[in-house]
């Protein structure tokens, strides 16, 4: 089958290990399932696995891509849910938790397999490309959001970097949810783009609020990580899932930390649980996934380089047929 598959690594030329062509097709095993991917969208974690994180030599090649939708072996519209190994369904119970491509191949593909307890019915109202949007980078915002930053209808939020897939996500679902959003980006059209989603306000990268926030949505690392702190209330809280920018800021802010009692709480994907929440959030709501592309399979190598470059707004998705 056609894939688009990680061939070796190389941490300064990514790409170079980037390969399109033939890949075996799934096969049968016990607890688990094929699906024939109508789209898939891509994701950071695509680039860095070509740079070899969370990716290592021995398990080349591999077929990259965490999120899909398509249909099942008994024709059902379906989503993967793409955290393999939380429960001990379908692969050995003290299995650690991975993300899809780390240990298994991935979506970027005709065909992938997965355990079947990870698979959800795909809401009707959702188009393919729409509910391949959602697994990582949407449910990433999710959890982030509604569990992790304890927001609740009416709290304000800073979203920093508008542009990428979670803090897109994050616009929109707390714009969706009732909360002040407020949003960063060094690019004017993505400010401006950002304002469009929902957000009462776009800023220039480390520009001073109109007001401290409740909570900051944080993906981009030690560029913004500063900026972020001071955003803060006192007893505010900094969610993160990401250092896009790198993980050592120059500046930790720990006093100001300690003495406004800020609380700073990692985040990490999401539960199949949350994925199903969010899946019915979008069907009732009309909340859509921002799309910035769509493009054949066949042309992946056009998807990474857009991503890689920063220039996207929304998901980058792949199809099939």
């Amino acid at each position: 089958m056609f894939a688009v598959y990680a061939s070796r690594i190389d941490r300064d030329q990514p790409f170079a290990g980037l390969e399109l062509g033939d890949r075996p097709a799934p096969e049968a095993r016990p607890g688990w399932s094929t699906v024939d991917v109508r789209a898939a969208s891509l994701n950071h974690h695509d680039l860095w696995s070509l740079r070899g994180v969370g990716l290592p030599e021995d398990r080349l090649p591999m077929i990259l891509g965490c999120d899909a939708a398509g249909v099942d072996e008994d024709g059902n519209e379906v989503v993967l849910h793409s955290v393999i190994g939380q429960s001990g369904h379908g692969v050995g119970p003290k299995e650690p938790r991975s993300i899809l491509t780390e240990r298994y191949q991935g979506t970027f593909a005709e065909q992938v397999a997965v355990p079947t307890w990870n698979i959800l019915p795909k809401p009707k109202e959702l188009s393919f490309a729409e509910a391949a949007c959602l697994p990582t980078a949407w449910l990433t915002a999710y959890r982030m959001l509604f569990t992790n930053a304890g927001v609740r209808p009416g709290d304000s939020v800073l979203v920093q970097g508008a542009g990428g897939g979670v803090a897109t996500a994050a616009i929109v679902l707390g714009r969706a949810a009732g909360l002040r959003v407020f949003a960063t980006s060094r690019d004017e059209a993505k400010r401006k783009r950002a304002v469009e989603l929902g957000a009462v306000e776009a800023v220039e990268s480390g520009a001073r609020l109109p007001q401290r926030v409740d909570a900051v949505i944080e993906t981009v690392g030690a560029a913004t990580w500063s900026h972020s702190i001071k955003s803060l209330r006192p007893g505010g809280t900094v969610v993160i899932s990401g250092a896009t920018s790198g993980d050592r800021p120059s500046h930790a802010e720990l006093t100001r930390i300690f003495f406004l009692e800020l609380k700073v709480v990692g985040s990490t994907m999401g539960t199949k649980d949350e994925l199903e929440d969010l899946l019915s959030f979008c069907a009732t709501t009309g909340v859509r996934p921002v799309i910035d592309e769509i493009l054949p399979m066949d042309r992946a190598r056009e998807g990474f380089e857009r991503l890689e470059s920063g220039d996207q707004f929304g998901k980058i998705v792949l199809t099939n047929g």
